[in-house]
């Protein structure tokens, strides 16, 4: 009868371990988060990444210096932004002001599919270990099993021997 209940029990286990090696495959998060953007979340990805870029850098370097170049020249005989220039600092000021909530926003995207991922590796992290002990459980009920068998052996091989 005991037997009977240990049977039922590794069936049982398993069980289990195929529902646990068959349940959630691994997931591709940026997948799943992309299908989800929309289309302003989108745009706000592309500006951050432009804005975060060389290329953003090095063309609004350019463009400063023309401003600056073109309205010192212009200067001399009528100046559309005499100097200190306040019509690009406002210029300035307006892109930053709309360029910092947009990368926050991005950030903030960001943010949110970091903690998917690690919620994720978590979880992919638990069915291995899950997976690791039921494998080590299994090694050791074989090893004692061959350490049995071969006593067993031994034995047979002692009283054949007398």
């Amino acid at each position: 009868m005991k037997t009977h209940s240990k049977v039922d029990e590794e069936q049982f286990q398993h069980d289990e371990i195929d529902k646990l090696i068959h349940s959630s495959r691994s997931k591709n998060i940026n997948k799943l988060q992309e299908e989800q953007l929309t289309f302003g979340n989108k745009v706000a990805d592309k500006l951050a990444d432009f804005a975060g870029s060389w290329k953003f850098i090095i063309s609004f370097l350019i463009i400063i210096i023309i401003w600056i170049s073109v309205n010192s020249w212009v200067m001399l005989f009528q100046p559309y932004d005499p100097y200190p220039f306040i019509l690009l600092n406002l210029f300035l000021s307006c892109i930053a002001a709309l360029q910092a909530p947009i990368i926050m926003m991005s950030q903030k995207r960001q943010e949110t599919k970091d903690r998917l991922r690690s919620e994720h590796d978590f979880e992919v992290d638990v069915k291995t270990e899950t997976l690791v002990e039921h494998l080590v459980k299994e090694l050791r009920d074989i090893k004692t099993q061959q350490v049995s068998i071969l006593e067993k052996i031994d034995n047979l091989n002692k009283t054949s021997d007398e």
